[in-house]
């Protein structure tokens, strides 16, 4: 397995996994019928410079990836938020935290003051990974999303440098 930076050329490889995590989980943001490729739209996302996107890869397939899109304005910054999706068949294998601990180079690098993320209050598994990583919950967003005919609350966690 590999961990590294997605090129704008694997598009396609990071859409597959996006769709495939899409499938597997309730806990993303999007339906599996609602996601669709654009490869254009795609590149452009992923040749952003002040954004991350980094993958575990495995046997040239995308598994898993975290993304750090940073605010575009002088005010924010200093900030990013973060969206991590494993496939389903490696999770509990630690490449979360390794995902992380690119990241965490990168916000160092990038002199970056405040990592935010959302999750799902009953996404335990997700959110031991996000406290082993340093982050807490500051508080919970009621409502969020609707899914399976439930309304779902959402905990806003984040990390200060």
């Amino acid at each position: 397995m590999q961990i590294r930076r997605i090129n704008t050329n694997e598009a396609k490889l990071f859409f597959n996994c996006l769709k495939n995590i899409d499938r597997e989980t309730k806990f993303m943001m999007l339906e599996p019928d609602e996601r669709h490729f654009d490869e254009k739209k795609m590149q452009e996302i992923l040749g952003d410079k002040d954004d991350y996107f980094i993958a575990a890869f495995n046997d040239g397939e995308i598994i898993g990836f975290l993304s750090a899109q940073r605010g575009k304005y002088k005010r924010i910054r200093h900030s990013a938020y973060i969206v991590i999706g494993i496939r389903q068949s490696f999770q509990k294998q630690g490449i979360g935290s390794k995902l992380f601990d690119k990241l965490e180079e990168w916000a160092k690098e990038n002199r970056l003051k405040r990592l935010e993320l959302t999750v799902e209050v009953s996404n335990t598994i997700a959110i031991n990974l996000y406290k082993r990583q340093g982050f807490v919950i500051e508080g919970t967003k009621k409502n969020t999303m609707f899914v399976d005919g439930v309304f779902v609350d959402e905990y806003m966690m984040a990390k200060v440098y």
